[in-house]
């Protein structure tokens, strides 16, 4: 049951509110989001002026653990003044806009173009005829790795949460910090619990999503200015991220990890194993420990069973690695120095007995 939330029903009340059901004829270089969403809002002028963007997800399972009533009201409120000082303020909206894309609609990349009209099948079929969000991302990838190319970082790990670069944040605010991971980029920047973050790169934050439009934008290495809120008084710091800082972000609990689990291990669902498990193998906390805990079993997400990987199979080397790595490691090695029709070694251990398999490259 959704709760209501009288506040921001009355602020709702002070928008011209438009709700888009379908990705079919999205306008890609207007509406620029994370499209692993459950749910995603923009607060527009009707000029089409983005004031910012509200929806984050960072979990499978708990898909409303980064979104709130209390954060979205918040979202609104500060959506509204901005629009109050508009257009005073558009300079400061600059970096909040999109940007250029090759695709403006999903049915122009190649893995769609055709299979899908503008509208609805509202009189026959209407879920077949619906495009999903998370296609337009599948075809983005699809893109590259069809043309053997790399898929690029901010493609293969797109809209990272702030957790990549140490910051946890109150999803019941705009964007307060809760927790600065030790070591991590934003401690060295000098972050701190309870601080708000105001602006990054000079935007103004309304969101968690209004950070990560930030992030998605940010180059590796690159620099990004932040202003906070501590105690009163404002703060300017500099968060300094290395080359690869993307690669802190989970990515499999993305709907669009299935399909990378298709080109990069064959349909197969892998888990890191556990301390006892790796105690009862004989692995050490630093080595390469992934479980099988599924095996796709049709079409190209059997080619791992057609490999002879089997369920609970543990897979301690791949292609010469053996260090300790997650299956969104995995991911980001094999599709970026791994191209279609490669066959890559891999290493399993099967009741105490290691075999030798390839797994074919999609």
């Amino acid at each position: 049951m959704v709760r209501r939330d009288k506040q921001v029903e009355d602020l709702l009340d002070r928008f011209v509110c438009v709700r888009i059901v379908q990705a079919n004829a999205m306008d890609l270089s207007l509406f620029q989001f994370d499209y692993d969403l459950t749910f995603a809002a923009f607060f527009m002028n009707a000029d089409k002026t983005i004031y910012g963007r509200y929806g984050s997800r960072s979990e499978q399972k708990l898909a409303d653990k980064d979104i709130s009533m209390e954060g979205l009201r918040k979202a609104l409120a500060g959506a509204l003044e901005l629009h109050r000082n508009y257009p005073g303020n558009k300079t400061s909206l600059a970096g909040k806009q999109s940007v250029p894309v090759k695709f403006k609609s999903p049915e122009e990349y190649p893995s769609l173009a055709g299979k899908y009209k503008p509208t609805l099948d509202y009189a026959g079929k209407v879920a077949p005829s619906c495009m999903h969000c998370h296609q337009v991302r599948d075809a983005e990838r699809k893109v590259f790795r069809s043309a053997a190319q790399p898929i690029p970082e901010e493609v293969l790990n797109p809209w990272p949460m702030p957790d990549a670069i140490g910051l946890s944040l109150d999803p019941k605010e705009k964007a307060k910090v809760t927790n600065v991971k030790r070591g991590s980029a934003a401690m060295k920047a000098g972050f701190k619990s309870g601080d708000e973050i105001m602006r990054l790169e000079a935007q103004p934050i309304l969101s968690i999503a209004d950070v990560q439009w930030v992030m998605q934008q940010a180059k590796s290495p690159a620099k990004l200015n932040a202003t906070v809120l501590r105690r009163n008084r404002q703060l300017n710091l500099t968060l300094d991220l290395g080359e690869g800082w993307r690669r802190e972000s989970d990515i499999s609990w993305r709907t669009t990890t299935w399909d990378l689990r298709r080109m990069a291990v064959g349909g197969l669902v892998l888990k890191e194993s556990s301390d006892p498990e790796r105690r009862t193998a004989n692995l050490s906390a630093s080595d390469l420990a992934l479980r099988v805990e599924y095996v796709g079993q049709y079409g190209e997400h059997a080619a791992g069973k057609r490999a002879g990987f089997q369920k609970d199979d543990v897979i301690v080397d791949v292609s010469g690695r053996n260090e300790r790595m997650t299956e969104s490691d995995l991911f980001r090695f094999l599709l970026q120095t791994k191209m279609p029709g490669a066959r890559v070694p891999m290493t399993v251990l099967r009741n105490g007995n290691r075999i030798n398999l390839e797994m074919p490259m999609q």
